[in-house]
């Protein structure tokens, strides 16, 4: 058997002898048991047992009757419900799990980190916003090339589920929340329910392009710095300084 069709069917749950007589049938396409054992090498004294449990997945199909014939149900049609199975599954298991972490990391004493890179930061930036839930305070010194476009679907759904989102940009942006454009600063931060934060600096090309490679990010998960952020960015968002007419 071809080892990369082994693999797939391996991961469809199936066992070495519900693989091979799989295999078999799909190149019989209609057999008795006899033949199916013949293909495969499957020990005639297990192939009846092997093919009910191919019935019972769905991977063949039963003609009753004296001798019982078997027929193979189409690859196309079993590796599309097996996938759709698979995906189902992992989507649950990355759902549950998610949710653990999320739970579990913000409560977990961390250092400050350093994130080095745009694609890093981005990803973190992703994570921090995913985990609002009340409110997401952002200055936007400077924007990644396309960061936009990564960003909007994230703060769709926090907006969706009531989480206040305010930013200040140098120029104004086309996202979910109320943007106000304001002379700042070349340097970045986002605030999450005065839970966590993240800095985020870059050395910049002669035309004022962020350089991605040289990105740094600094995450914190201190409450106390957090916090205090927060306040200066809502007497800043207060106040009239940098505000553009």
């Amino acid at each position: 058997m071809d080892r990369g069709v082994n693999e797939a069917l391996k991961i469809m749950d199936l066992t070495d002898y519900q693989a091979s007589a799989y295999t078999a049938m799909v190149s019989l396409v209609s057999a008795r048991a006899v033949e199916v054992a013949e293909v495969s090498g499957i020990p005639r004294s297990r192939v009846y047992e092997v093919l009910r449990q191919l019935s019972d997945r769905g991977f063949v199909e039963v003609e009753r009757g004296k001798p019982m014939r078997y027929h193979v149900v189409p690859p196309s049609e079993v590796f599309r419900r097996e996938k759709g199975r698979i995906i189902k599954k992992l989507d649950e298991a990355m759902s549950r799990l998610t949710e653990i972490y999320e739970d579990r990391v913000a409560r977990v004493p961390t250092p400050v980190w350093l994130i080095h890179g745009q694609e890093k930061i981005v990803k973190k930036e992703l994570e921090i916003i995913s985990r609002s839930r009340k409110e997401l305070k952002m200055r936007m010194g400077f924007i990644f090339r396309d960061e936009i476009k990564a960003l909007r679907p994230a703060l769709d759904r926090i907006t969706d589920r009531g989480v206040e989102v305010r930013i200040m940009a140098r120029d104004l942006i086309d996202v979910p929340g109320e943007v106000e454009v304001r002379k700042i600063p070349p340097v970045r931060m986002l605030v999450r329910d005065s839970q966590e934060m993240m800095w985020i600096f870059s050395r910049f090309t002669p035309d004022g392009a962020p350089i991605p490679e040289t990105a740094i990010g600094i995450w914190n998960q201190y409450p106390e710095i957090a916090e205090n952020y927060a306040r200066i960015f809502d007497t800043v968002w207060k106040g009239d300084a940098g505000r553009s007419p």
